[in-house]
C-alpha cells in the first residue's frame, strides 16, 4: 500500500490528523529529504525507517517501488506540501499502479491552493505552471499560452529568480499585468504583495535580499473579469 501524504507549507500544526495516523502506522516513509522529514517526525514523536526517495535516479525509484512489492506499507512525503504537485513523486505513483499496488492519496496542506484562496480573485477555472522551464523562451511561450485562456495563472517561484521571472511576465504580457505574490505561506513572516508585473519588479529588485519562496499569480485586469456561472447546488 503506498499512501501520498501532504505535509505542512511551514506551520506545522496545519498537518492533518490522518496524516499523522498514516505516518504512525506505516513501515517506512519514502522522502525527498531525510533531514527534513526527520525534522517533522521528531515533533510528532513519530519513530519511523526513512528511505531517500529521489525522482531523478532510476535506481531509487525502483528501490522504493521493491518495498512496495515486498509488502511493506509505505507513506510517500516531500518536504512539504503535497506530493506529486510540483514535487517529486509521480514516477513511484505510476509504477506502483502500473504494478498492482493500491495506491490512496491523502488531502492536505497546498501552496497553490492556499494562495489562491487568499488572493480575492475570481473564483473557478485556473491554470497552475509550477516551476517553469530556466530558458526564458520556453518560460514566456508557457505564459503566453496559459495566459490567453482568459482566466489566473499560477507559478512557482524561488527567491533568486522572482525578479526575473515579473521582468519576463512584463515583457511577454504587458507591465500592466496584475499580479500578486505570496510569501512564505502559513510561515511567521507570511507577505501578500499586490501591483504590476513591472512595479512588482522595481519593487524587489530594490531589496537588498529577497527571501522565502513563492507563490505568483497573474491575475486578469480587472475588466476581464467575469462571475463563474452559479454552481449547481445537487453538483
Amino acid at each position: 500500500m503506498l499512501y501520498i501524504v501532504p505535509t505542512p507549507i511551514g506551520n506545522l500544526q496545519d498537518i492533518t490528523l490522518r496524516a499523522l495516523e498514516t505516518l504512525k502506522t506505516a513501515d517506512a516513509v519514502l522522502c525527498e529529504d531525510t533531514r527534513r522529514t526527520q525534522i517533522l517526525l521528531s515533533h510528532f514523536g513519530i519513530s519511523k525507517p526513512l528511505y531517500r526517495y529521489n525522482e531523478n535516479d532510476d535506481r531509487s525509484v525502483a528501490r522504493c517501488l521493491e518495498a512496495l512489492k515486498s509488502g511493506k506499507t509505505c507513506a510517500l512525503v516531500s518536504d512539504c506540501g503535497t506530493p506529486c504537485i510540483s514535487d517529486p513523486g509521480w514516477k513511484l505513483v505510476k509504477e506502483a499502479v502500473k504494478s498492482g499496488i493500491k495506491v490512496s492519496s491523502l488531502p492536505g496542506p497546498s501552496a497553490v491552493a492556499c494562495a489562491l484562496a487568499g488572493a480575492g480573485i475570481t473564483g473557478g477555472a485556473f491554470t497552475f505552471l509550477g516551476f517553469l522551464p530556466r530558458k526564458p523562451g520556453k518560460a514566456a511561450k508557457l505564459i503566453a499560452v496559459a495566459y490567453s485562456q482568459n482566466h489566473p495563472v499560477v507559478l512557482y517561484e524561488s527567491p533568486y529568480r522572482v525578479v526575473k521571472m515579473l521582468e519576463l511576465v512584463a515583457k511577454t504580457l504587458g507591465g500592466e499585468t496584475p499580479v500578486i505574490l505570496a510569501r512564505e505561506l502559513s510561515k511567521v513572516y507570511e507577505e501578500w504583495i499586490r501591483g504590476t508585473a513591472a512595479s512588482l519588479a522595481a519593487e524587489l529588485a530594490k531589496k537588498s535580499k529577497v527571501q522565502g519562496e513563492f507563490v505568483m499569480i497573474l491575475d486578469r485586469p480587472a475588466e476581464a473579469e467575469e462571475e463563474p456561472d452559479e454552481q449547481d447546488p445537487y453538483f
